[in-house]
């Protein structure tokens, strides 16, 4: 590295380059020596890599060389160089890189049922206070009454139910390792511990099409002409064409030698005359062959020495070590197909890729410029040179809506292409230019030229590129399937009867989207769909709006960018009308448009939201969720890691939801007024005693071992079976509503904690009046047969380890007043004396305390039993 450029990067702390540096470096590299000289400018943030001018000079006879330094001249992080030596500079680290910026914070997800319960213990603590004011005024606020508020306070302090939150922290602890180790979702995993309850109160579940309904392994289906149409069913006779005209190529080809300068005369005015349509078969596969960016790869095998050999090295181009590899899916469909119909990939490299005709022979093509596939353009370029005859083609595919422009007047591509839509194909269009040596010299020239301009670059090489994009040849249409993942169909009616409203926000275009969601049965083939027209003004999006306000029950599609508009005119109007549609498909959408809806849904109804994703551009979606699920696919796991439940298919999420939601939730709700509960009836008996009658042995016993297994043990506990959650899953809906915890139970339990306590007090007073000094282990006995027959009662399917746990504790019980008694007396001889065993082993307690435990639980069995005769819930009618 040079001196200068050395200690200006040893200088930067920051790696801010605010000056511009020149470097001259002198490089051994593969023989040859180059002068290098780098122009870094970096005043401005957004200035990306493309920035760079080089200069590489040869020191032989060749004239000096200007290259630019691009995207291909980058060493990424943990690049490990093979031979020569690299000088380089750091652009941007840390937050200034570009996956930083693009990069957003995940919020942190808090359940509706912890909210909920947030909101009844600021009721508990109001209602502490009020209790305690209650009491002081009571006493006339006589003395320090500041100082009787304040043990009213601690008295009465087991209101507030401190473990709460550790008890529902274990829950959802349990519940997750119950989801993950479900043979029935198996590869299901949890990554994180707070929501699992919110699988049950989904309202919204907005999905990503390509990839999550569908498996994102494409499928070549549809190759059109313009007059003729060739299916799978026909795909024979095109390899019939293809092995007649490569047949023929090489017996002419062998029957004059020196027929290379006439084919190019003949190709350059072949355009002028009606080609058959073997030659339009022939040109547009080797079309398809050649436009890509797939490369393909052989896999190494064993020797017979044990040495590890490489057919690629060998040259041994045989189908079955053959794979392929490239960044979009629709590629590989495209090249596999032309292998199956005779014309084959066999090697690529920067400069050059070798196809094998259908009788084996090579044919090299030199690559001479590739213009790769982005966003914005939609289409992709490539320019070769044939070894044979040295003709010059730029080759182009992509979008109709991009090529449309391009090709040369024709009738046919907008309709043929709307068709394939409909069927659920992904179209490309295919299209060539012949150039000359002076065309494509001329155009070498001032792209060149445009690669080395230091301001507007990428508008300077576009408009370079798109000279060349003109009166192009339009070859032929292909259409390639997707297909469903495996039970999309009955997950999606599923959902769809559970209540929850399905929105598909995709990146394709709408016809695609729409066959989509029609045959994934997301929108039934009898049900109306309005269609939004494209709006681009906010007078347009008004019309549009009153149009879709007069239709009911239909389903809505519509494009991101009138999305777009009607977001920002009417953007209340909009949300209303479409939250009352049975399904939404966005279509065209970017991951900042998704991720914006989701917020706009939370915003606008309050409701649960889910998305659903299994790539990167649907990160943004999911982590804006009130759940966000990621699928493992074939786009990486950059959704899977961002989400907080990852799944293996999306058929999963049906039992994720019915059962697992639906379990989580009822037991937490279960579990979390049960915990108050068991903190209110203890306060009650102080209450009603105004004296602190427990010490700190009994209460922190209390909220532990005696009572702490069998309500803990209430995350078992399941009130329909999972094979009636998924074949009835009208059931979810009454989840949604929230009922399982809701003021109105909170109340229900708050006046059976004081039912139960006054019962406990003065049940142990009256009955045992006599023996008074007993009163502590009489109530407290009573308290604890109480506890452990609510559980019971509150326990809807019983579970083995449930009933291990009431025995257990009622053992501990036992076992503790017999072991430390000296405990369980009030502690002071002069207000009552010490536990007597003998007393509590005879008949008269045992039958006195039951008959309290009785009289405080046999009420609320026979209400139980009435409200489940005359207002049974939903499941029960399925479960009886």
């Amino acid at each position: 590295m040079s001196e200068n450029l050395k200690l200006l990067l040893d200088g930067e702390t920051d790696w801010k380059l605010k000056v511009a540096v020149s470097c001259t470096q002198r490089l051994p590299a593969l023989g040859d020596l180059f002068s290098i000289s780098a122009y870094v400018y970096a005043q401005k943030p957004q200035l990306d890599i493309h920035s760079f001018e080089g200069t590489f000079t040869r020191e032989d006879s060749d004239p000096t060389v200007h290259e630019s330094l691009s995207i291909e001249n980058t060493l990424w992080a943990s690049t490990v160089v093979a031979s020569g030596t690299v000088i380089g500079v750091v652009i941007y680290t840390g937050k200034e890189t570009r996956s930083v910026m693009n990069t957003s914070n995940p919020k942190n997800k808090v359940g509706l049922l912890d909210l909920e319960l947030n909101q009844l213990t600021k009721a508990l603590f109001l209602a502490l206070v009020a209790l305690s004011i209650v009491m002081v005024t009571l006493q006339g606020f006589v003395g320090p009454w500041y100082r009787n508020l304040f043990r009213f306070l601690l008295l009465f302090s087991y209101i507030i139910p401190i473990s709460l939150r550790v008890n529902l922290d274990m829950g959802k602890a349990a519940y997750g390792w119950m989801i993950m180790k479900d043979d029935n979702i198996p590869g299901t995993v949890v990554r994180t511990s707070t929501i699992p309850e919110e699988l049950g109160r989904l309202v919204y579940l907005l999905t990503d099409k390509t990839g999550t309904l569908t498996q994102n392994e494409m499928i070549f289906k549809r190759l059109h002409l313009g007059t003729v149409s060739y299916g799978t069913d026909t795909m024979d006779e095109i390899q019939n064409h293809i092995i007649s005209s490569y047949s023929q190529m090489y017996s002419q080809s062998s029957g004059n030698s020196t027929s290379s300068t006439p084919s190019r005369k003949v190709q350059s005015s072949a355009p002028k005359v009606r080609k058959t349509v073997s030659s339009r078969i022939h040109e547009a596969v080797k079309a398809i062959a050649l436009c890509h960016n797939v490369t393909p790869v052989y896999e190494s095998h064993a020797g017979v020495n044990g040495e590890t050999e490489y057919a690629e090295v060998d040259q041994n181009f045989s189908d079955e070590n053959r794979t392929y590899q490239a960044s979009s899916p629709d590629e590989v469909a495209l090249v596999q197909w032309t292998e199956s119909v005779g014309l084959t990939l066999v090697n690529r490299d920067l400069t050059s890729m070798q196809l094998k005709s259908p009788g084996g022979q090579i044919l090299t093509y030199y690559i001479l410029q590739v213009f790769p596939f982005t966003s914005e353009s939609k289409r992709m370029g490539i320019i070769v040179r044939d070894e044979s005859t040295g003709e010059i083609t730029f080759y182009m595919k992509g979008a109709d809506v991009a090529m449309s422009t391009i090709v040369q007047y024709n009738d046919w591509l907008e309709e043929e292409c709307g068709n394939m839509a409909r069927e659920g194909l992904r179209t490309l269009v295919v299209a060539k230019k012949s150039l000359t040596e002076e065309q494509h010299q001329d155009f070498e020239n001032r792209y060149n030229q445009a690669k080395l301009s230091i301001h507007d670059r990428a508008l300077k090489v576009a408009a370079v590129v798109e000279s060349l994009e003109r009166e192009m040849e339009l070859l032929c249409l292909t259409g390639v399937e997707d297909q469903l993942q495996a039970d999309v169909r009955p997950t999606l009616e599923m959902l769809r009867n559970a209540g929850i409203k399905i929105w598909m926000l995709t990146g394709d275009k709408l016809e695609t989207a729409t066959c989509i969601a029609k045959s994934s049965h997301l929108v039934s083939r009898t049900q109306d769909i309005h269609i939004f027209r494209p709006v681009i003004s906010r007078g347009e999006a008004h019309l549009e709006l009153n149009a879709f306000r007069r239709k009911h029950d239909c389903a809505l599609v519509i494009s991101g960018d009138s999305l777009e508009v009607c977001l920002k005119y009417y953007e209340h109007e909009f949300v209303e009308l479409a939250c009352q549609c049975p399904a939404v498909v966005c279509c065209r959408c970017s991951p900042t448009q998704k991720a914006h809806i989701v917020k706009l849904l939370q915003h606008h109804t309050g409701k649960r939201t889910c998305a659903i994703g299994d790539g990167g551009n649907d990160v943004s979606m999911i982590q804006a969720a009130d759940c966000g699920i990621g699928i493992e696919g074939k786009e990486g796991k950059q959704a899977s890691l961002a989400a907080d439940f990852s799944i293996t298919q999306f058929k999963h999420i049906g039992r994720l939801l019915m059962v697992h939601g639906r379990n989580s939730y009822k037991r937490s709700a279960a579990l979390g007024q049960f915990v108050m509960h068991r903190g209110l009836i203890i306060s009650t008996m102080q209450v009603f005693k105004l004296l602190c009658l427990y010490n700190t042995y009994k209460m922190s016993l209390y909220a532990t071992i005696y009572t702490m297994f069998p309500v803990f043990s209430l995350v078992l506990d399941q009130d329909v079976k999972p094979e009636m959650a998924l074949l009835y899953p009208e059931l979810y809906k009454d989840l949604t509503k929230g009922r399982s915890l809701s003021f109105k139970t909170f109340l229900i339990w708050v006046l059976i904690s004081i039912y139960q306590g006054g019962i406990l007090m003065y049940g142990a007073l009256l009955l045992f009046e006599s023996e008074f000094v007993h009163v502590v282990a009489i109530s407290f006995t009573a308290l604890i047969l109480t506890e452990l027959l609510m559980v019971a009662l509150t326990i809807r399917t019983w579970h083995w380890l449930m009933v291990v746990a009431e025995f257990f504790s009622l053992g501990c019980y036992v076992a503790s007043l017999a072991f430390l008694n000296e405990y369980f007396g009030i502690g002071r001889v002069s207000f009552g004396a010490f536990l007597d065993v003998a007393f509590i082993t005879t008949v008269t307690f045992l039958w006195k305390v039951s008959a309290i435990t009785v009289v405080s639980c046999l009420p609320l069995y026979i209400l139980k039993y009435l409200k489940r005769k005359f207002s049974p819930p939903s499941y029960s009618k399925l479960t009886s």
